[in-house]
């Protein structure tokens, strides 16, 4: 039985590992990346934003190779094969600018932040405050302060449904009695609908 397993567990890790690669040539720097988990606080996400989607990362291509820069504890650069570890199925969507008007100096710029604060804190409580970081700020803030242009519109924190008991639980854990109702915050689904995206195709 292990003489048949085994290479048959050799290709189908070869088929991921290609399937990776083929889709990493299609990335681009500036092209975000969204996935699901609804482990931890994922499923509270979910529930609140009414999305699909927990996770964001931007794409960096550095010599050729494709990275991910991605705020989790802490903020960090990660291969593509690397930041789907962080995705329940294994699975993403990429959406990039529509018209593809990014530009070599921007980029660099958007680059160099976004390294600036590798090795930063996760920001568990949601704020807006550049101390700390979770994955939807880092992101929209990068291209905010790039390219001055805004990917979903931040929302104060009352106007998402915190209504479930799984995202009370959440909040009554973070804030005690002392909920931020007032706070800006943006959601992988706010940036995920914005006008100014479209779907990279596979």
């Amino acid at each position: 039985m292990k003489r048949v397993l085994f290479p048959f567990l050799f290709i189908a890790s070869f088929i991921c590992i290609s399937g990776c690669a083929q889709s990493a040539a299609k990335l681009k720097t500036g092209d975000i990346l969204f996935i699901t988990n609804p482990g931890g606080q994922g499923k509270a996400i979910q529930v609140a934003t009414k999305s699909k989607y927990t996770h964001v990362g931007i794409v960096f291509v550095e010599k050729g190779k494709t990275y991910v820069y991605h705020a989790v504890e802490p903020v960090m650069k990660s291969t593509l094969e690397e930041f789907l570890d962080y995705s329940f199925d294994g699975k993403y969507v990429a959406k990039r600018l529509k018209g593809n008007v990014l530009n070599d100096d921007s980029n660099e710029k958007m680059r160099e932040m976004a390294a600036g604060l590798l090795g930063k804190h996760y920001d568990i409580y949601f704020n807006w405050k550049d101390d700390e970081w979770y994955c939807s700020e880092y992101v929209w803030k990068l291209y905010e302060r790039a390219y001055k242009m805004e990917i979903g519109k931040p929302r104060p924190l009352k106007e998402f449904d915190l209504s479930s008991d799984v995202v009370q639980s959440i909040m009554k854990k973070r804030y005690g009695n002392k909920i931020p109702y007032e706070e800006n915050m943006i959601s992988p689904q706010d940036m995920f609908d914005s006008e100014l995206l479209e779907e990279v195709k596979n």
